[in-house]
């Protein structure tokens, strides 16, 4: 068996896609509000945006990740 990556690296090394589909669901969700006549969110705001809103998607994403990992190993 292979060396288990820790909690916090694999939480690091999750960050950037986690925060990028933030991002773009941000953007996706500015896209239909525009469609019922509110202001579209420029992607630059959903980028700036998901820098802070991705900490909290990521920590459940980690621990998702670390449940398939146990379940993976057992």
């Amino acid at each position: 068996m292979s060396k288990r990556w820790s909690t916090r690296r694999l939480y690091w090394t999750l960050y950037p896609f986690t925060a990028t589909a933030v991002a773009i669901n941000l953007f996706l969700l500015g896209l239909i509000g525009f469609s019922i006549g509110l202001p579209a969110i420029p992607p630059v705001i959903a980028l700036i945006a998901a820098v802070p809103l991705g900490f909290p998607a990521n920590v459940l994403i980690t621990r998702w990740v670390n449940g398939l990992l146990d379940e993976a190993e057992s």
